[in-house]
C-alpha cells in the first residue's frame, strides 16, 4: 500500500545493491562504495522534480535556449552516518551546499541528542535534502526538520537507504510536508520481546554509522 510523500525506489538496481548492503560479510569499505551509489540513485529520484530556468549557451554549432536547475540544493547529512552519502549525492549534484548537523540517538531513551550546528544565520539554499542512512525511530529526522524549519528553508525532503514504518509515521505526524525517498521500506522496529537492541530496524541492515567507520 502507497503512503502519500514517501517513495521507496523500485529500481531495480537499487534492490540489488541494497541487498549487497544488507549482507554482514560485505566489509567496511565495500559497505560505504555501495552507499556512496544509493545515494547518488535516490537523490537523482529526490530531484526529479526541481524546477529549472531557461538559460543561453554556445553550442559548437550555434547559440541555444536550454534549461538549468533554478534553485540551490543544500545537503545536509547528520552526523555520522550521513557523511557516506555526500560524496554519491555530490556525484550529480557538484554546486550542492553542504551543511552539516550533529545529532546521536541516547541508547537508554531513544531520543535525539543535538551537539553540532553550523548553519548560518540565514539559508542560502531553496531545497534541503536531508540525508541519514536509517529512518527508524524517527526522532533523529524529526529533531534535523526542526532545525532546518527555523533556519527558514522553503522545501525539505528526506533521503535515506531503509526506513521503519514507524518512523515514517512519526516524521510524517510531526512533518506531514516532508517528501521522504529511500531505497526501500523495511517491517518494522525491534522492540523488548526481540532477542536485540530496542529501536533497530528489521530486517535492517545493523548499525550503518559502525559499519561504515568499521567501529562495530
Amino acid at each position: 500500500m502507497s503512503v502519500p510523500n514517501v517513495f521507496p525506489s523500485s529500481h531495480p538496481l537499487v534492490a540489488h545493491k541494497l541487498t549487497l548492503l544488507r549482507r554482514t560479510e560485505t566489509e567496511p569499505k565495500k559497505f560505504r562504495a555501495l552507499i556512496s551509489e544509493l545515494s547518488m540513485m535516490l537523490c537523482y529520484e529526490a530531484t526529479m522534480d526541481l524546477p529549472t530556468e531557461p538559460f543561453s549557451v554556445q553550442t559548437p554549432l550555434v547559440k541555444t535556449t536550454q534549461q538549468r536547475v533554478a534553485q540551490k540544493v543544500g545537503l545536509v547529512p547528520i552526523l555520522r552516518a550521513g557523511l557516506g552519502m555526500v560524496d554519491g549525492a555530490w556525484q550529480i549534484m557538484p554546486q550542492a551546499e553542504v551543511w552539516h548537523l550533529g545529532l546521536y540517538r541516547d541508547e537508554r531513551t531513544l531520543k535525539p541528542v543535538e551537539y553540532y550546528n553550523k548553519l548560518p544565520v540565514s539559508p542560502t539554499v531553496q531545497l534541503c535534502l536531508l540525508l541519514d542512512p536509517m529512518l527508524a525511530t524517527g526522532g533523529s529526522a524529526i529533531a534535523a526538520v526542526d532545525v532546518l524549519k527555523r533556519w527558514g528553508v522553503e522545501r525539505i525532503k528526506f533521503v535515506g537507504l531503509i526506513a521503519a514504518p514507524e518512523g515514517i509515521a512519526a516524521l510524517q505526524k510531526e512533518h506531514p510536508d516532508v517528501v521522504i525517498h529511500v531505497a526501500a521500506v523495511d517491517e518494522r522496529l525491534t522492540n523488548a520481546a526481540d532477542p536485540f537492541p530496542e529501536g533497530f530496524i528489521w530486517p535492517g541492515l545493523g548499525d550503518a554509522g559502525d559499519r561504515q567507520f568499521g567501529t562495530a
